[in-house]
């Protein structure tokens, strides 16, 4: 958990958090803002509460590389905190005031209160359509009831009898069409009634079969009405991610100070990394292609990327077969292949390999 949250990431400093060596963004305001305005991308290692068994989708919080936690620090966006400490610093020696805690109780309050009428909304919608699909296949039955009961009258003795033509039979809807309607049909929709039904709690389920036949749609409009009053046994707990209540939001004069920590510490890669993201690139960790950094064009939800970057110092020994590799596999995947590395002091260069002919 943070020790605060910034009103607004684009006009304030914000803080990052090293937990066990790591550097950590828990807003989410403050994560679209580093990735909008600063090209910081960093990567989500949390899991998400609906899935939680699965690790392809993820949330907050972001882990930040070390590069990109300095680049913000060295820019002037950003600050490191060591989330203990400022813990230990807000909880326990400044204390909470009376009034701190209960802000606090009722923001939670008013979050989970929000998260319960959502819930019951959709519930609602899930039970209207549990409703309507029930009386639309109610209605279809009662049709081919009503129009085989009319072919019986008019049979006549030693004829086929209608009832063992059922398999497949046709007849007329509302609108006057001629419809197929089938018992592969019926059951397929029993599936649909029953898949409607499966995410709905138990006393939604019987409430919907006890209410089906009677069930009209003003009364399935209504519905929503009944939405209003939330009783106090169903606002849904919350576990936040910020501590901002109660924590202080920012270190002032009034307040301590909460406990920073000087720059990262990082690579020998560093220089290239700040070169080409100085140059609008977005970067992200390149484990996955062999080399240390992708870089992308634009946001990389909207590109590929077009270069697999190693730092080097500048008079650094390498392989050549390192440089024959990285530029075979950067081709071989339609990127190419960078290396580059810091010339003079604040002045970095960089050099593109190409494997022509592939």
């Amino acid at each position: 958990m943070s020790a605060s949250r910034p009103s607004s990431a684009a006009s304030t400093l914000v803080p990052i958090y090293l937990v066990a060596h790591r550097y950590m963004l828990y807003d989410v305001d403050t994560v679209s803002a580093l990735r909008r305005d600063h090209h910081i991308i960093g990567t989500l290692i949390g899991t998400l509460p609906q899935s939680p068994q699965q690790n392809v989708f993820c949330g907050l919080p972001l882990e930040l590389m070390p590069e990109e936690a300095r680049l913000l620090v060295e820019v002037g966006v950003a600050y490191i905190v060591d989330d203990v400490k400022a813990h230990k610093q807000g909880f326990l020696d400044r204390g909470l005031s009376g009034e701190e805690r209960k802000m606090y109780v009722n923001a939670l309050q008013r979050q989970g209160a929000d998260a319960a009428r959502v819930t019951r909304m959709r519930a609602a919608e899930r039970r209207e359509r549990g409703l309507a699909q029930r009386r639309e296949k109610q209605a279809r039955k009662d049709l081919i009831k009503s129009t085989i009961e009319g072919v019986d009258t008019q049979t006549e003795d030693g004829s086929d009898n209608p009832r063992d033509m059922l398999t497949d039979r046709t007849c007329m809807t509302e609108s006057g069409s001629v419809s197929t309607v089938t018992d592969k049909t019926i059951n397929e929709e029993e599936e649909m009634q029953g898949d409607a039904l499966l995410f709905t709690s138990r006393e939604n389920s019987t409430s919907v079969r006890e209410d089906s036949r009677s069930a009209t749609p003003a009364s399935v409009q209504s519905l929503r009405h009944k939405l209003a009053p939330l009783p106090d046994d169903e606002i849904q707990p919350i576990t936040p991610t910020t501590s901002y209540p109660p924590l202080p939001q920012h270190p002032n004069e009034d307040s301590p100070p909460l406990s920073t920590l000087p720059l990262p510490t990082v690579p020998t890669s560093y220089p290239l990394f700040k070169f080409l993201h100085s140059r609008g690139y977005f970067l992200a960790p390149g484990l996955r292609f062999g080399c240390q950094y992708m870089a992308y064009p634009g946001d990389p939800l909207r590109y590929h990327s077009h270069f697999l970057c190693n730092g080097l110092d500048w008079d650094q020994d390498f392989d050549l077969m390192e440089l024959v590799g990285g530029g075979r596999l950067g081709t071989g995947v339609k990127k190419g292949f960078l290396i580059g590395g810091e010339e003079q002091e604040g002045k970095a260069r960089a050099f593109c390999v190409e494997w022509s002919g592939m």
